[in-house]
């Protein structure tokens, strides 16, 4: 038996979805952190839980050659892979994706996945930060202690600059009581706002002085920006509120809209569910002239998606939880896209998908594991997975973007 605060030497075996890797000791399956499959390492357990322990390394006694000094704390949000090199972040991410389907879906992929790479700083458009002692940052995994945002790489310098002279507002006027941050920059970085959660009652003098922060332009709940992304021939526009849910790598924003709606043929119809404020909806429309009905419950990304369909002829928005619309609709479409949040998609939802008898499902996930839940379900129901790819939204963190292609053979 081994037990917390035990030190145990590691040969480490192979990647879990998650940012740990699996070991094994004392019969046991230890999740260990900050190691890279290959390597033999000593690690400290932290806990132990029913059938598994977890484990931090302490020393790496055989080193992976893909092993590299990490620039910033592994444990400070979104840095869980920094000690790996890139190339060998993206095979960690195809071997989870393969062993999560076959593991919980007990399906194979048709094709080894691979990952598209992402450049590696400045990539996100979104984040949420926390504010605590007027320190402006992520949280370092597990707790709610605050960690340098900069340090990841993860920001934009600009970004973490007007983060910076935020905090420095807050200081300056006694706001206490700031909770936590939300930030949207749009693609090329002109166009930058936040939402602070405050507990407090903030005066105008003192709202005025937040707003008039030097790389800001915009503050508040109903700040927006405005994307422009050409997707084949067109150009789509789309604005998106500060709180909306919205695909958050700069980088690859335009191949992953562009790879999603290859899958739907010219002129067809299309039923965009978890639709956000409408990327794959609006460019679908554009550049495929689909006849698209978009779903979205969420009441900011709704106003958003509605706004960003009013160009479209083909397009038509609801406003309503997916589940409600799908136990409605009655006319099945040619193409179902679905995006939903990382815990999948609810029994009512999948049910109501396959109700429809697309002949073509696009599942477009941020959690392979739900999606290889869901993927079972579609295959025993007659689809089969025509193909699968994946896209490296998060670069130095376990995230993948998983899009997989189902097809209903015809009869």
């Amino acid at each position: 038996m081994i037990a917390p605060g035990e030190s145990v030497e590691l040969i480490v075996d192979r990647p879990a979805a998650g940012g740990r890797m699996i070991a094994r000791a004392g019969g046991r399956v230890v999740l260990v952190a900050g190691a890279i499959p290959g390597e033999r390492v000593t690690a400290r357990i932290e806990r132990v839980g029913k059938g598994v322990a977890y484990a931090r390394i302490t020393a790496v006694d055989e080193p992976s050659p893909d092993r590299r000094a990490s620039w910033t704390d592994p444990s400070c949000g979104g840095s869980l892979y920094a000690h790996i090199a890139y190339t060998r972040q993206l095979a960690i991410k195809a071997d989870v994706i393969a062993d999560a389907f076959r593991r919980i879906g007990r399906l194979d992929l048709p094709a080894p996945i691979r990952v598209e790479s992402s450049p590696e700083e400045g990539y996100r458009m979104r984040a949420r930060l926390h504010v605590r002692d007027r320190r402006v940052g992520f949280f370092r995994e597990g707790t709610h202690e605050i960690c340098d945002a900069r340090a990841t790489r993860q920001l934009l310098p600009g970004a973490c600059d007007t983060l910076d002279r935020l905090a420095g507002q807050f200081a300056s006027i006694g706001l206490d009581a700031a909770g936590e941050i939300e930030l949207s920059e749009n693609i090329d970085a002109t166009e930058r706002v936040v939402h602070v959660d405050v507990r407090m009652p903030i005066d105008e003098r003192s709202m005025a002085r937040l707003s008039a922060v030097e790389g800001l332009t915009g503050l508040g709940p109903d700040a927006s920006v405005t994307d422009r992304l050409a997707v084949g021939a067109s150009v789509i526009t789309l604005q998106r509120h500060v709180l909306a849910f919205f695909q958050g790598n700069r980088f690859l924003l335009r191949d992953v809209v562009a790879h999603v709606i290859d899958q739907v043929p010219s002129g067809s119809s299309l039923l965009d569910l978890y639709a956000g404020t409408g990327v794959f909806a609006v460019a679908a429309a554009q550049e495929r002239r689909a006849q698209v009905a978009a779903v979205e419950g969420d009441r900011v990304a709704a106003a958003d998606l509605q706004s960003n369909a009013a160009p479209c002829e083909t397009m038509v928005v609801h406003h309503e939880a997916v589940e409600a619309f799908l136990a409605a609709v009655r006319r099945s479409p040619d193409v179902v896209i679905a995006d939903p949040p990382r815990t999948g998609l609810s029994r009512e939802a999948l049910d109501g998908i396959v109700r429809l008898r697309a002949a073509r499902i696009v599942y477009v996930s941020c959690d392979v594991a739900t999606l290889a839940r869901d993927a079972r379900r579609l295959v025993d129901a007659g689809y089969t997975i025509a193909r699968a790819s994946a896209f490296d939204l998060f670069p130095y963190t376990p995230h993948v973007e998983t899009i997989i292609v189902f097809d209903r053979p015809s009869a």
